[in-house]
């Protein structure tokens, strides 16, 4: 299936999709986050949708400290390593991410398309996976499906923005129940509270770590080699091994740094 860019109707309908309640069951609400969940008949696996209110972070901050791969490093602590492949157009690349699931779950990692648009008081950033001929699935990580990964931030005055976070990622593993729930209920309040915290501290960062350079907002900085996009194809997830971890007991399991409560 050839690769689309994503156009201003499909930025439209992500942002809709962030800001509706119809369908949508609340699985979590404490402390600032909100976490809802909703099944779709015509997908195996559930979206899910978070938001939270940052009080003292701009808007623009939240969208760098996204952008910022270098910053990343600093904050996110389940991953292994993430980098950027190549650039479609001004605002649109394709990067790879590795993350560290808890043992005795395997390691995954994802090669997505992503694209970004500021738009009035909002900025949004979705992705998908594609398929890369110099970056296929690799033997000690299951690689996952991003069906639809994104983030609406709007602005809610001069120092206030609230961060959405919606996903439907397809792990490529028939996971047990206390997995799913564990991440509705923990992993996910846990790393909206942690991007939070790290738009907190970014703008002392990055004011001692290259401050001009922003090449999500100048596209003119952006060194990355171009890539056309008759290159990729869409990643199925029907195309990708299934690993059968159903079976794994939560008294096995080691946690991660995102899993503390």
């Amino acid at each position: 299936m050839p690769v689309q860019i994503p156009d201003d109707s499909d930025f439209s309908s992500f942002k809709d999709q962030c800001l509706s309640s119809d369908g949508w069951i609340s699985r979590y609400s404490k402390g600032g986050v909100t976490v809802w969940c909703r099944q779709e008949e015509s997908k195996p696996v559930q979206k899910l949708k978070m938001r939270i209110v940052c009080k003292d972070v701009t808007a623009e901050t939240l969208y760098d400290v996204l952008h910022d791969t270098s910053y990343r490093r600093k904050w996110d602590t389940n991953m292994i390593e993430t980098f950027d492949i190549g650039r479609l157009t001004v605002n649109a690349d394709v990067g790879y991410y590795s993350w560290k699931c808890p043992s005795p779950l395997k390691n995954r990692d994802f090669v997505t398309m992503r694209s970004w648009l500021p738009l009035g008081n909002d900025y949004l950033i979705i992705n998908y996976s594609v398929k890369h001929p110099q970056h296929p699935p690799k033997k000690d990580y299951v690689r996952a499906v991003s069906l639809l990964t994104g983030y609406l931030i709007q602005s809610n005055g001069a120092n206030c923005s609230t961060l959405y976070y919606l996903t439907q990622v397809d792990p490529k593993g028939s996971l047990p129940k206390w997995v799913v729930n564990r991440v509705s209920q923990f992993v996910a309040p846990k790393a909206m509270r942690k991007i939070y915290k790290a738009s907190q501290k970014y703008p002392e960062w990055k004011r001692k770590h290259n401050p001009t350079l922003k090449p999500w907002m100048f596209p003119e900085q952006n060194s990355l080699p171009c890539i056309n996009v008759s290159e990729l194809t869409v990643q199925r997830a029907d195309s990708l091994e299934n690993i059968d971890e159903s079976g794994l007991s939560e008294e096995k399991m080691h946690h991660s740094d995102d899993e503390e409560t």
